[in-house]
């Protein structure tokens, strides 16, 4: 599957931005899928997954209630829906599809990625 990840830009602290994921190939419905990040000199840190079938999110701490993750299988779109953002969220976004039977936040365990969208948020 390959992945194509836009919507990022710069914007203001307390603004929004909503993040997509184009799937191409194989139906991005075989797939778990997921967004991180990563800024400057950090590692890459998990930000949000979806299971394949929808039916489950997962978020890490920092964007929980501020950040939505959600599919749309007729599109093989993922979106990232980030409300209230912080200049702690500054980062290159990327979107990532792993095909493991359990869903992950471990970056090594996703086998496809998509090409990076840079977010930058000033305070």
């Amino acid at each position: 599957v390959q992945l194509q990840a836009s919507g990022g830009g710069l914007v203001q602290a307390g603004d929004s931005l909503r993040l997509s994921c184009a799937a191409s190939g194989r139906t991005f419905s075989s797939y778990h899928m997921a967004w991180f990040r990563q800024a400057p000199g950090k590692e890459r840190e998990f930000v949000a997954a979806i299971s394949r079938s929808g039916g489950g999110t997962y978020y890490a701490d920092s964007v929980k209630g501020r950040f939505t993750i959600s599919g749309d299988n007729a599109k093989n779109t993922v979106y990232l829906q980030m409300n209230s953002l912080k200049p702690e969220d500054t980062a290159v976004y990327y979107c990532a599809a792993s095909g493991r039977v359990v869903i992950t936040t471990t970056p090594k365990l996703y086998s496809y990625w998509g090409q990076g969208t840079q977010v930058t948020v000033s305070s």
